[in-house]
């Protein structure tokens, strides 16, 4: 979830970090590290977590009957 309570810490969804381009970021704290490090500093910054597209539904198992009125 977007806002659970169980975020696994990383330096992507850090307050203290700037992306610098997709695997490397700028810490206020620690200087340039990697978007997987993390350290004891970590504050969650909702904003920059991007959640994951819902998948397809499956629309196979319907006939064109079903869509008549």
């Amino acid at each position: 979830m977007l806002f659970s309570n169980k975020i696994d810490r990383a330096c992507a969804y850090c307050v203290h970090s700037t992306e610098l381009n997709s695997n490397v970021l700028l810490c206020a704290r620690k200087g340039v590290v990697m978007a997987d490090s993390k350290c004891i500093k970590f504050k969650y910054d909702p904003c920059k977590r991007i959640p994951l597209k819902p998948k397809a539904q499956g629309f196979e198992k319907y006939t064109d009957e079903d869509f008549k009125l």
